[in-house]
């Protein structure tokens, strides 16, 4: 049932990211193949000009396997993991980096140093996490929101995840994203929470004027199914054509997303918004071109 087909990142995503020009990125804790290989071709796809971050000999060690010269690019030479993080994140509050990269580094020493308050790098906005996700190289983008950061969001924040999901989607040229509010069913039941929750965020959404057609509660079948919408009956902008799929927990989207990457062979590009500095956050398992896409996905989530 697991997927062979080779994981590819899409031309669309690189394309929209290359018109934003190369942008400072601190590369946390570099010293491991996977990262230094997505980081590799990003400077390729001239995406970003990297700063690593972490063990110096190692980082020179995987950039010679490569058969990569790095001589040209900044190297912070500090071999405790749980040091390089801080690093990231004081690098970003100064303007020095536009965007962080994790490279082999647990998410949550990562988030916690990008979270202190005297960094200024959150703002108003609630930080969130978008995954982009495409079957191929020039695949229509499906995004799935929030599978990372936002363990079980209440009203107030599932409506920033929703602001920041249709920003981005925008700035991947989405001009008025269509966004299916997931739950286990497309009836308002009072024994579903989630259900109740995508009726308001439905409601709000237009009171707020956000740019975006937006319903829900939405089971998945029908969310994404004009089939399955058309037997129940369900009519709207939404069904069966989504560009965003807002989740009602961590546990929703972070099954999803594996699932359509080990048994569809999509390709998963992640990064936290909302903040001062895109956050690229992937598992330490991700192929490269997953990782790459992910690059790619925090140079278009640029403001």
């Amino acid at each position: 049932m697991l997927s062979n087909k080779k994981i590819i990142c899409p031309n669309n995503l690189i394309n929209v990211a290359k018109k934003t020009g190369v942008v400072d990125a601190a590369i946390v804790n570099a010293g491991e193949i996977f990262p230094m290989e997505s980081v590799h071709k990003a400077v390729q796809h001239n995406l970003i000009n990297p700063i690593f971050i972490g063990n110096e000999d190692e980082i020179k060690k995987y950039a010679t396997k490569l058969k990569w010269d790095i001589s040209k690019y900044k190297i912070i030479n500090e071999k405790d993991e749980n040091s390089t993080a801080p690093i990231a994140a004081k690098l970003a509050s100064e303007g020095k980096a536009k965007i962080i990269v994790k490279g082999h580094i647990h998410t949550d020493i990562l988030m916690k140093a990008v979270l202190k308050r005297d960094l200024n790098l959150i703002g108003k906005k609630r930080l969130s996490h978008v995954w982009h996700m495409t079957l191929d190289k020039n695949d229509k983008p499906f995004i799935i929101t929030d599978g990372v950061v936002n363990v079980l969001p209440k009203l107030e924040v599932k409506m920033h995840i929703l602001r920041n999901a249709v920003d981005f989607a925008v700035k991947i040229g989405i001009s008025r994203p269509k966004v299916a509010i997931l739950s286990a069913t497309e009836e308002i039941l009072e024994s579903i929470p989630s259900s109740i929750d995508a009726d308001k965020i439905t409601k709000r959404a237009k009171e707020e004027n956000i740019e975006a057609d937006v319903f829900g509660p939405l089971a998945f079948d029908n969310s994404v199914s004009k089939k399955s919408a058309a037997i129940k009956k369900i009519k709207n902008n939404v069904s069966g054509s989504p560009d965003i799929l807002l989740v009602p927990n961590v546990e929703a989207g972070n099954a999803l997303v594996k699932m359509m990457v080990y048994f569809m062979g999509a390709c998963a590009a992640g990064v936290v918004v909302g903040g001062k500095a895109p956050v690229v956050i992937t598992s330490r398992s991700d192929e490269a071109e997953s990782r790459l896409a992910s690059i790619a996905a925090a140079v278009v989530s640029l403001d």
